[in-house]
């Protein structure tokens, strides 16, 4: 029959023999690994908003330049995931985000660079006269 059928009304009542806990060993705090370390970056509160909005956000965190040679550099750009989505939404392809806002950033600055050289162009003390 079953164990609890066979018990007496006595041994119903029993209270049952306390067990010790198991006791934990607390775990050995592992010393950290470089992709474990907090980020350098602080919280920008921008970015933080415009996710909770829900909208696209991009921002120039800092300028490597070369002291060397000041015309060469590079922006350090931080982003949210919504600016990502706009960007493939908008044609924009790359193996991670990092490529698809580096091929954006770069579209930006040939554009700027098309400006430039445009309003260079259209002024006329830059023009060169040509010999016919």
């Amino acid at each position: 029959m079953n164990g609890e059928l066979d018990m007496g009304i006595k041994d119903w009542f029993k209270k049952p023999e306390p067990v010790a806990p198991k006791v934990k060993k607390p775990r050995q705090p592992r010393k950290p690994k470089l992709v474990d370390l907090p980020p350098t970056t602080p919280i920008n509160p921008e970015k933080v908003l415009a996710n909770e909005l829900k909208e696209p956000w991009v921002s120039v965190v800092g300028i490597d330049l070369d002291v060397d040679n000041l015309g060469s550099g590079a922006f350090n750009l931080d982003w949210n995931d919504i600016f990502v989505a706009r960007l493939v939404k908008a044609g924009y392809r790359g193996k991670d985000d990092v490529q698809i806002v580096d091929q954006w950033f770069n579209d930006v600055c040939r554009n700027v660079l098309a400006e430039t050289y445009e309003q260079s162009i259209a002024d006329p003390t830059n023009r060169k006269p040509t010999n016919f």
